[in-house]
């Protein structure tokens, strides 16, 4: 067994006995009757007759399968796709699980051989799943956070931009009402430059009354 922890994966060489498809997607029949059938193949199937040494990779977001000599990849199954695992009840040392194939719509047990480590892996691999749901909640949670924060800050851009708009709005009311004062005093002091021009005062030394000339 060993682990990486930078990629979060644990990785078991065991003894890959092939995948085989079923009815059901769960439930020890289901298991057992795989493992008759990839124990004991047709001779035409080379697919079931493989029983190579390969690597198996948990991570928290797949089971790979890979040929233990060339590291090709063999299969490989998100996780949210498996829905059982589990020990042979009468070969202990015989484990598999069954996994739903996106592309076909169908469900293939996969049954491997370990002398020492079926428990684990088994153990492993729902400890893996648990740890993966929690993870997906907990980026959900966050997901709805950041949704929640995003529409917050475009809420208060709107109410901005709306007091923006409003203030300029009365900037330039008072700007109209400065202009109008300006112009009515400005007429004012027009008219009376006006008057004093038209109202010529005369005098004379015998009669003190001022004499108003209009033009």
């Amino acid at each position: 067994m060993t682990e990486s922890e930078e990629n979060n994966e644990i990785s078991f060489t065991v003894k890959f006995l092939g995948r085989t498809e079923i009815r059901r997607p769960e439930g020890m029949q289901t298991l057992n009757k795989a493992a008759e059938i990839l124990l004991n193949p047709d001779k035409n199937d080379k697919e079931k007759n493989k029983k190579n040494k390969a690597y198996l990779f948990l991570s928290l977001s797949a089971i790979d399968i890979l040929d233990h000599k060339t590291k090709f990849m063999i299969h490989t199954c998100a996780l949210d796709s498996v829905s059982f695992c589990a020990v042979h009840q009468t070969k202990p040392k015989l484990f598999g699980f069954v996994a739903k194939h996106l592309a076909s719509d169908t469900y293939h047990c996969y049954m491997f051989q370990c002398k020492k480590f079926s428990h684990l892996v088994v153990s492993l691999i729902g400890d893996t799943f648990k740890a993966s749901r929690k993870y997906e909640d907990i980026r959900g949670s966050r997901d709805l956070v950041v949704e929640a924060l995003r529409l917050r800050i475009k809420a208060l851009q709107k109410e901005n931009d709306m007091l923006k708009r409003r203030l300029r709005e009365k900037n330039s009311e008072e700007t109209r009402h400065e202009d109008s004062d300006d112009t009515d005093a400005e007429t004012s002091s027009n008219s009376q430059s006006d008057l004093s021009k038209t109202q010529v005062r005369f005098h004379s030394d015998g009669d003190r009354v001022p004499l108003i000339r209009n033009n």
